[in-house]
């Protein structure tokens, strides 16, 4: 199975990276994310045996994640895949920090992939035809997090379809952007 680890935003900051991508799709063309489907992937684990899918979800469920926020400030893109996307203007030690801590983890298990570059960002747009403009609305967000979830991703027709299969401990429920729990919203 096709497995990542991945930051999954609470409902209200997923509608406002909703309205990015719908601003962002007007100006640059390409197939815009679902807004179930944003996530920040901290580590893509690709496919893997259903028992190395088992104990990763074991080994998150007793992961100790430090609560953390995350600044959203800049547009951004990966030119090759036409991807076009939203992160921080400055480097994230924290997110950085993380990251390795998990790869650390997921290598014991025997996990390989560790990529040479970490480049937190959440994709809003696949197969863009036009770079971001410059008139695209300006990016203000911080993300506070408390959970990394499993995630297996599913290829079909219709694009990714993602399930949740495991997540560290966590209060629930999620704070958004905006500071209010989901059911304040």
């Amino acid at each position: 199975m096709r497995l990542f680890l991945a930051l999954v935003p609470p409902p209200a900051l997923r509608r406002r990276f909703g309205v990015l991508a719908d601003a962002a799709r007007s100006r640059c063309g390409g197939r815009r994310m679902p807004d179930d489907g944003f996530h920040l992937t901290l580590a893509f684990l690709g496919e893997q045996p259903e028992a190395r899918a088992t104990a990763i979800a074991d080994w998150l469920a007793r992961f100790t994640l430090l609560p953390g926020r995350w600044r959203l400030d800049r547009w951004g893109q990966f030119r090759r895949p036409g991807i076009v996307w939203v992160g921080g203007d400055a480097p994230d030690p924290a997110l950085g920090a993380l990251q390795h801590q998990l790869w650390n983890g997921l290598e014991r298990l025997g996990v390989e992939g560790r990529p040479e570059r970490f480049v937190p960002h959440v994709t809003l747009l696949r197969r863009a035809e036009r770079p971001p403009a410059p008139d695209l609305p300006a990016v203000a967000l911080d993300w506070t997090y408390s959970r990394v979830e499993l995630i297996r991703s599913t290829v079909t027709p219709r694009g990714s379809r993602y399930a949740c299969l495991a997540r560290t401990p966590g209060p629930l429920p999620d704070v958004s952007a905006d500071g209010r729990k989901d059911e304040e919203r």
